[in-house]
Order: C-alpha cells, then sequence, then structure tokens
C-alpha cells in the first residue's frame, strides 16, 4: 500500500492556502488554481506544512487520500514554477504555427488543422519543430498535449506525427520484398 497520503506538502514561500470545507484554493506568483475535494479527506495548515486527515481508515478513503495529496501538491507546485510539456512533429513537411490562441498544424492532410488552446495553456514552436506546452495546471496540460498528439499519432514504420519529446516509438521492418 502506498504512503504518499501520509507525506506532508511543504508551501513555498509567496504560496497561500485557503481551505474552506471541501474548497481549495492555492494562489502564488504564477496565478490561482481552485478544486473541490472529497469530503472524507480533511486538509490542515500547520506552519508552511499541509498534511492530510481522514475520517476513516477504509481502503478506498486512504486512496482518496493519497489522490489528494497528490492533486494539491501539483496545484502547488503549478501555481509556485509551473508545468512544461514538449512535442516534437516529424516528417516531411509537417509543421505548426502558432497564431494567437491557436496552433496550427500541418501533418499530411489536405488543410491545416487549427487547434484552439483552452485558456491558460501557453504554446511556442522553435525552428525544429518542438511544441512547448506550459500552464500551471497540470491536469490541463496533460489533456492539451494528449489531444494535440492524437490529430496524427506516430506511426511505426517511419515515425511520422507528433510524439511526446521523451517518447520511444518502436519502429517495424517494412515489406522484404520477392527474392
Amino acid at each position: 500500500m502506498s504512503r504518499i497520503g501520509n507525506k506532508p506538502i511543504e508551501l513555498p514561500k509567496g504560496v497561500k492556502v485557503d481551505i474552506k470545507g471541501a474548497h481549495v484554493k492555492v494562489t502564488g506568483q504564477k496565478g490561482t488554481l481552485e478544486r473541490d475535494i472529497c469530503s472524507h479527506v480533511g486538509i490542515n495548515v500547520e506552519g508552511d506544512n499541509l498534511t492530510l486527515t481522514t475520517s476513516d481508515e477504509s481502503k478506498k478513503t486512504i486512496a482518496l487520500k493519497g489522490l489528494t495529496r497528490s492533486l494539491v501538491n501539483n496545484m502547488v507546485i503549478g501555481v509556485n514554477s509551473g508545468f512544461q510539456k514538449k512535442l516534437v512533429i516529424e516528417g516531411v513537411g509537417y509543421r505548426a504555427d502558432v497564431q494567437g490562441s491557436g496552433l496550427t498544424l500541418n501533418v499530411g492532410f489536405s488543410n491545416p488543422i487549427v487547434f484552439d488552446l483552452p485558456k491558460g495553456v501557453k504554446a511556442q514552436v522553435d525552428k525544429s519543430n518542438t511544441i512547448t506546452l506550459e500552464s500551471i495546471d497540470k491536469e490541463l496540460l496533460g489533456l492539451t498535449a494528449a489531444q494535440i498528439r492524437s490529430i496524427r499519432k506516430p506511426e511505426p514504420y517511419k515515425g511520422k506525427g507528433i510524439r511526446y519529446e521523451d517518447e520511444h516509438i518502436v519502429r517495424k521492418v517494412g515489406k522484404s520484398g520477392a527474392k
């Protein structure tokens, strides 16, 4: 059984946490995040640490305690330093461009695809066709990156498509031809 829920969450300088019942609001230098948590899990502020408590010791409640601790910890890290994901575009003629709050992708279809970025997610594209997504909300950032990747998933023969920077694509051998 994991014991992540028992670890305290350290609050960096400049990060404030407001708890009203089951509603948690975390404010930092990069912005503000809010979330409703499970009513079986309580959060206590002790100096510059947060600790979590549960109403009972059932398996489900302990699992929710670990989940809540991870979610609140990601909120604290997000408002303090933010999160970043990188996507790499591979393929001849494949490219991306940022225009306003939209991401224009030319990835082998007859028309370019315009992907509207959600509020709170910023994108940059550099010369090597790497898309860098930044946000303070880790959950929204991962969802956005997955949606962009699903536009043209990497194929296993030449590796063309959109992939995460640290993702390894297992290549297949093509046709071997008649002998």
